[in-house]
């Protein structure tokens, strides 16, 4: 046994590559990304939700271009997207020429079902001359067929199909000075998925796109997700990230920086730290959490904000947030940078916690609220006396 605290493992080293202006490994931050569901076809629609998808914190976003009409639209995409654009390119290589004559980003290209080098050659020679660089995506669902096998032998492995089906395409970009690569090696399965990004972070020096793939609904496919991509990151391993669940792909972007967050990689909003909800709970603590969180999402600023409903770890867990509550028997105290400053009745709770949230964003950051914000406050409150659970938890019920 070691008392020595747990530590991320250093992060592996690639080599830069930009998409847009936004840097991929090297020393760049961890990059969020997502994709769009939209008909690409469809400008209006896929900006107005590449604009959200920006909103909640994707910094690159892929749309699918898997036909003319999507190719032939992209021109007016490119025009008024807000971050850089990927397009995701499968079976036809003409698509992703097209998509270079329009302006495009970045590349996805799928070893699995574009085999043909000579036409790889000609995307990426395309790709070289506008500075576009191209991420060789291999899904566990579409690898390249096996080759025939001798009398007794056995097919390989997924992961070593995976890499391989990597290192094909490598070869060809290799073979012609093009070195502007990401790498993706996506499975649904975790262990999968793990062990092939683990052997070909062994092999090439290329940043790595990390994800589950078809993790599923927003409830299993969050754990899964966080799952695979936490395991990794926290071995040094990865340079952007994708969540990819079954759902409106803006519920993708605050797992993505929850991920990150949950590590100490990077910051994006309040983190909210909130009891589970035992039975020693004295207040009215659920539509409180959830109000809280709301409000300090809306603001936007890496804070952290304690809402506890108990004395056993609510003073401790208060003093190390940048605001607190520690709660019970109808009261609290409320905690700034580690000190209480003041004692508040439970209808005070949600404004005394915004009050003392906004003199911390305002020493840290200098402004105090979103446009329009202080005008809901009143609402928020209202809302939040009409939001009380119909079965109050723990000795908070004793009060109905």
């Amino acid at each position: 046994m070691t008392d020595e605290p747990f530590a991320l493992a250093p992060r592996r080293k690639s080599r830069p590559v930009y998409v847009g202006d936004v840097q991929v490994g090297g020393n760049a931050p961890i990059v969020v990304q997502t994709m769009t569901n939209t008909d690409t076809a469809d400008a209006k629609a896929t900006v107005e939700q590449i604009a959200r998808l920006a909103d909640a914190g994707a910094e690159v976003v892929r749309v699918a271009v898997p036909d003319k009409r999507a190719a032939e639209a992209l021109p007016n995409v490119i025009r008024d997207t807000p971050v850089p654009l990927i397009a995701d390119i499968h079976f036809d290589h003409r698509l992703a020429l097209a998509s270079i004559e329009a302006g495009i980003h970045g590349l996805r290209l799928n070893p699995g079902n574009i085999r043909d080098a000579t036409k790889v050659r000609q995307v990426v020679q395309a790709a070289k001359e506008r500075g576009i660089s191209i991420r060789i995506g291999v899904n566990e669902g579409s690898l390249p067929p096996i080759p025939a096998l001798a009398t007794g032998e056995l097919p390989p492995p997924k992961t070593q199909r995976m890499v391989d089906a990597a290192l094909w395409e490598i070869g060809i970009l290799e073979e012609m000075g093009f070195e502007d690569i990401k790498l993706s090696l996506k499975a649904f399965d975790v262990p999968t998925m793990v062990t092939a990004y683990r052997e070909i972070a062994k092999r090439v020096p290329y940043p790595l796109h990390l994800g589950v793939t078809e993790a599923g609904t927003p409830g299993s496919g969050t754990v899964r997700s966080a799952v695979g991509i936490g395991v990794l990151l926290s071995e040094g391993i990865g340079d952007t990230i994708r969540v990819s669940l079954a759902a409106d792909p803006v519920e993708e972007l605050p797992v993505c920086w929850d991920i990150l967050k949950s590590l100490n990689l990077r910051q994006r909003g309040a983190t909210i730290v909130a009891c589970p909800t035992c039975g020693r709970i004295e207040v009215d603590l659920i539509p409180l959490a959830n109000q809280v969180e709301e409000h300090f999402k809306a603001l936007g600023k890496p804070i952290t904000v304690a809402v506890m409903g108990c004395v056993v770890n609510g003073p401790g867990e208060s003093r190390d947030a940048d605001v607190g509550l520690a709660a019970g028997k109808g009261k609290g105290a409320i905690f700034r940078k580690g000190e209480v400053v003041r004692t508040v009745r439970e209808d005070e709770f949600f404004t005394a916690l915004l009050e003392e949230g906004r003199k911390v964003i305002v020493e840290r950051f200098g402004e105090a609220e979103a446009p329009g914000e202080a005008s809901t406050v009143g609402e928020e409150v209202i809302a939040l006396a009409s939001a009380t659970s119909r079965t109050l938890p723990g000795r908070a019920a004793r009060r109905t």
